[in-house]
């Protein structure tokens, strides 16, 4: 059944113990703050955490900065809907040995000659892209950012914060969240000087 912004919009609603809307651009005050905060929100949600559904990679050239051996002088472009950059590896690979990078605006800067393999956080917008957990973790979002202005009940606050609360923990046990993994661990080898994790 498909999902649109609407019915998380009332799902936020719902967790208020509020009435639904008709629409977002209704000239109520609950659609109006739903439709402030919806757009934001969701990107800050999917920024906050490593979804596994909005894990997308690219394949990107660089250009050579010039900037000299040893140091992060290549440059590579950004997907257009990228919200943020995993780490990166050699290979692309979560589990691959990590390379020196630095952001910049909407570029990335390494010591790596392209192709580079980019994982990162993509924009979704469609509601049906989205796995059910994360629609749970943003209508329990929307409902914070509105409880106060809505409402002016601080136990509605409450309220939507526990409900945020389950829905991120509902999401990290159902590993619907990436976690940081060998990738991290590698990281952590090689700066103390165990190189096993090379091999």
């Amino acid at each position: 059944m498909a999902i649109i912004p609407l019915d998380i919009a009332n799902m936020a609603l719902a967790v208020l113990d509020e009435a639904p809307i008709d629409s977002l651009d209704q000239d109520v005050k609950a659609a109006r703050l739903l439709n402030l905060h919806f757009d934001l929100t969701r990107e800050g949600e999917l920024t906050r955490h490593g979804w596994v559904f909005a894990i997308l990679s690219s394949s990107v050239t660089g250009a050579d900065t010039g900037s000299g051996e040893g140091t992060l002088n290549f440059a590579y472009e950004l997907p257009a809907d990228c919200l943020r950059p995993l780490p990166l590896t050699h290979n692309g690979e979560p589990d691959g040995i990590p390379i020196s990078w630095r952001q910049e605006a909407g570029l990335i800067y390494c010591d790596q000659p392209g192709p580079l393999i980019i994982r990162y956080i993509a924009n979704l917008t469609d509601p049906n892209d989205w796995d059910a957990l994360f629609t749970e973790v943003l209508v329990a979002a929307l409902a914070i950012k509105i409880a106060h202005p809505l409402t002016h009940k601080s136990g509605m606050i409450d309220i939507a914060r526990s409900a945020y609360d389950r829905a991120v923990d509902a999401a990290f046990t159902a590993n619907a969240i990436q976690r940081g993994g060998r990738s991290y661990t590698a990281s952590w080898t090689i700066q103390r000087g165990d190189n096993r994790a090379l091999r």
